[in-house]
């Protein structure tokens, strides 16, 4: 059989243990069974400090480690060329803290929202251009609620909806969501910037 083992490793893995084997952080492929078991098994790390911490490691070493393992072996790296071990310490979830961030993160959302809306209510004038239209076409004044206002209301909730294509835990389609969009350009940009700094303080780059 052959002895090629490709190799696929995530840009970035959270881990809770301290004994990180290869299979952590990497799907690993070999025609041979045994061979692809015994990869998987490599330990490529051992952390010592007990406090979260993100380390940041190359390939180059794992491939490194693998070949001293098995000479023979011929390595084929399709996945990163740097990658981040993001360790936790194990812990009994905080139930109730969660639930308060997430209430209170709700609060936020909501009151900022209900504020910008407000604003561009007041400042576009809206309820004065609701008046005028129900007056020109009704030829009778407004009430201040009407059917225009109620086909707003309900318009800007069903856009809202529709816009961030979410509710509750159902999904309009499977497509992810601009809130999922964002954050994973947000999360992709800090693992390559703590990457990319790691770089710099091995080369002694001074960026000041």
């Amino acid at each position: 059989m052959s002895k090629t083992v490709y190799l696929n490793i995530s840009q970035i893995t959270e881990v809770r243990h301290k004994e990180i084997q290869l299979k952590d952080v990497a799907d690993v492929y070999c025609d041979d069974t045994a061979i692809m078991n015994k990869c998987k098994a490599l330990r490529i790390k051992t952390i010592h400090l007990d406090r979260n911490k993100r380390y940041i490691e190359k390939t180059l070493d794992v491939i490194q480690k693998l070949m001293e393992m098995d000479s023979t072996l011929q390595i084929n790296n399709v996945g990163e060329v740097d990658f981040i071990i993001d360790y936790h310490k194990p812990k009994a979830p905080m139930w109730a803290w969660q639930w308060a961030k997430t209430i209170f993160v709700c609060i936020v959302c909501f009151c900022g929202a209900s504020f910008a809306i407000m604003t561009f209510n007041n400042d576009a004038s809206v309820t004065d251009v609701f008046k005028e239209i129900y007056r020109i076409i009704m030829k009778q004044e407004s009430s201040g609620f009407t059917i225009l206002e109620v086909s707003y209301s309900v318009g800007l909730t069903l856009g809202i909806v529709g816009f961030f294509n979410h509710f509750a835990k159902y999904k309009i389609n499977t497509d992810p969501t601009p809130l999922e969009v964002e954050m994973r350009l947000y999360e992709d940009n800090i693992s390559k910037t703590l990457i990319q700094n790691d770089g710099r303080k091995e080369s002694d780059i001074d960026v000041s």
